[in-house]
């Protein structure tokens, strides 16, 4: 197999043209290229700048998730840290475990910062959202994101072999024309939820108007810890 390492978008381009298959860190791809064998050529995008961004306001595909740090909003930081075991961090990448994984952990971090994607395909890099791009598992190039007031990301502890641990992710946002918008994401096993309500009121009507969304229809338990930690990030944004 020949790995290829592009320095540019336009010979990432070339390669993906050629018949190049995107491997992000492996960490995903390689168990089963062993078992079903390997392709003539594969592509990483970590010579890429333009993947390798890591920022208050973008994020690149190609960074490793140990080296997503306090650059960028502490939802995407908290997430990425609870990633695996430390080895995994250091090898995975961030558009591994958005578009190949089944887990997904980042992306309810994403949904919050209401991130926009940026995708790179053989003749064009293009912007779109990322429920398009996790369904065609596109190739991710980076994110970007308005910065928040403040956002937050708990991920509940779990049986080793059991269900994915609950996570919930939460940020507000400054709205130039009218009141901040507190916007939630879960994921409950192997589904992400998201929704988003204005937070022009107290923390409980605020909740109140959540449990009227998508979010509210979460089983009693996961609700109980979307409340908590909604409360505990107004809170904080009420003390600072």
């Amino acid at each position: 197999m020949q790995l290829r390492l592009p320095t540019s978008v336009s010979e990432a381009q070339e390669c993906l043209a050629e018949g190049a298959v995107p491997i992000g860190g492996a960490t995903l791809v390689w168990a089963t290229w062993q078992r079903d064998g390997f392709p003539d050529q594969a592509m990483s995008l970590r010579n890429l700048p333009e993947a390798n961004t890591i920022g208050p306001e973008a994020l690149g595909a190609a960074v490793l998730l140990h080296q997503v740090d306090d650059r960028v909003p502490e939802v995407l930081r908290l997430a990425a840290a609870t990633i695996g075991t430390g080895a995994v961090r250091r090898t995975a990448t961030v558009g591994g475990n958005l578009i190949g994984s089944t887990l997904r952990c980042l992306l309810p971090a994403a949904y919050v910062l209401d991130a926009r994607a940026m995708v790179l395909e053989p003749d064009r890099v293009y912007e779109t959202d990322l429920a398009e791009v996790v369904a065609k598992r596109h190739l991710l190039l980076s994110l970007r994101w308005r910065v928040p007031i403040i956002s937050g990301y708990r991920k509940l502890a779990s049986e080793a072999g059991g269900p994915p641990p609950f996570v919930v992710a939460a940020a507000v946002h400054a709205d130039p024309g009218g009141p901040d918008l507190l916007r939630v994401a879960v994921r409950d096993g192997y589904e992400v939820l998201s929704d988003s309500t204005v937070c022009d009121a107290d923390t409980a009507e605020v909740l109140d108007t959540l449990r009227h969304t998508a979010i509210g229809t979460l089983h009693p338990t996961a609700w109980e810890t979307v409340r908590q930690h909604v409360t505990d990030l107004l809170a904080r944004l009420a003390n600072e």
